[in-house]
């Protein structure tokens, strides 16, 4: 476990400089006391360390370099603590539990991923703490925000990635560019389960012949045999509702093989720079999780921040929205004139949020307005589904893997 003041780094320089310059004094300032406890190891840690962690440490660098946040007229710097829950729900729980209770902190970030998440949810609740869920893709959270009405869900729906998903190949199929059968597989996981389930049906009603499927544990490392049984299959496109490790491993397997389908789907990690980076050329054309608008208004140069800041890219995906849900809390703490949570949490429930994301609302506490479908195309990770924007573009045909 790690307590971090976020005064290292080049994050830590730009918190120094707005302690030196923006009016604050380190030694009298108030500070507003925010919790995060995600994967800095187990199976869900390199997906964290992508998405979650870099986001909500950029978050708290800009908010202390312009003085912090505005409580009732005062600026108040925020200070950051950090835990481990080494993708674990228990240790995930355990951590809340200390967040709220020896901490005492005023906000909690939401935990990264679905499963964990769901998992938290009721304590985060009995504490009273707004729950952003930044993350977490699944279906019936309309029924979860009934029941915790502190929660926010923003990501998505099972229901909405899995429909876009067939949308996308309906679209290639129309033009000639892939036939219908398909091999779809999953991690047996939340995320997974619930886009198979809701997969499945989706394929079969826009008339698609699902040749092969199989599911997996999280923990699986070895891809080539799922691969292979898909290949013999002979499918004309190829679906993995998969997670970081086994989206890599997925997609490593599938080059060795050099399986031959015109569209070929993986799901989180896939709007990761790091999948460029491993995959180069065979990248083109490959279909993912998410997606974004990279030039959609003020995103390029929040790209850019984020590497300076952080040191790293940010994703192609639930960066944006991470960071995002961080400026909800901001300009609802504002609105409300206090740390007061439950004050917060209406106002949460009410107002209309100006992100990094656009313009955005939580009405029902569940977000109608996000990415769905990404592929990777001249280099870019390009948003070619979605619910709620229209500047999606069009997908295209997977040419090979490139040599």
């Amino acid at each position: 476990m790690v307590r971090n003041k976020l005064l290292k780094g080049a994050a830590g320089a730009i918190l120094a400089s707005a302690l030196l310059f923006g009016g604050i004094t380190a030694a009298g300032a108030q500070t507003i006391k925010l919790g995060a406890s995600a994967p800095k190891t187990g199976p869900l840690a390199a997906g964290s360390e992508v998405t979650h962690w870099p986001a909500v440490r950029l978050w708290v660098a800009d908010v202390n370099a312009r003085g912090g946040i505005d409580v009732g007229g005062t600026r108040m710097p925020v200070e950051l603590i950090e835990y481990d829950d080494r993708t674990s729900g228990e240790e995930a729980i355990k951590n809340i539990q200390r967040l709220a209770t020896v901490d005492k902190v005023d906000f909690i970030v939401a935990p990264y991923s679905t499963g964990l998440n769901i998992a938290t949810a009721p304590l985060i609740a009995q504490y009273g703490y707004p729950q952003l869920a930044a993350t977490a893709v699944g279906d019936g959270f309309e029924a979860l925000a009934a029941k915790w009405p502190n929660s926010f869900w923003l990501l998505g729906s099972s229901k909405a990635f899995a429909e876009d998903v067939v949308g996308v190949l309906v679209d290639l199929r129309d033009k000639g560019e892939i036939g219908n059968k398909v091999a779809v597989v999953n991690v047996a996981d939340a995320f997974g389960i619930e886009l198979m389930a809701a997969g499945k049906p989706a394929l079969e009603a826009a008339g698609f012949d699902i040749v092969y499927e199989s599911s997996y544990p999280l923990e699986q490392q070895d891809f080539a045999p799922i691969i292979q049984a898909a290949q013999a299959a002979g499918p004309d496109a190829f679906i993995g509702f998969s997670y970081p490790t086994d989206t890599f491993g997925l997609t490593a397997q599938a080059k060795i093989a050099d399986l031959d389908v015109g569209a070929f789907y993986v799901g989180v990690a896939t709007a990761f720079p790091a999948y460029l980076g491993a995959n180069g050329d065979a990248a083109e054309g490959v279909l993912g999780a998410g997606g974004i608008n990279p030039d959609a208004a003020g995103m390029p140069e929040w790209r850019a921040r984020h590497k300076q800041v952080t040191g790293a890219d940010a994703d192609y995906w639930a960066s944006a929205m991470t960071y995002a849900s961080l400026e909800m809390l901001e300009q609802a703490i504002t609105a409300a004139g206090s740390l007061d949570k439950a004050a917060v949490i209406d106002k949460l429930k009410t107002m209309n949020f100006s992100t990094v994301m656009g313009e955005m609302n939580l009405a029902g506490n569940v977000n109608q307005k996000f990415w769905t479908v990404g592929q990777w195309q001249n280099g870019v990770f390009q948003g070619v589904g979605a619910e709620g924007f229209d500047d999606v573009k069009e997908p295209v045909a997977k040419a090979g893997w490139g040599g």
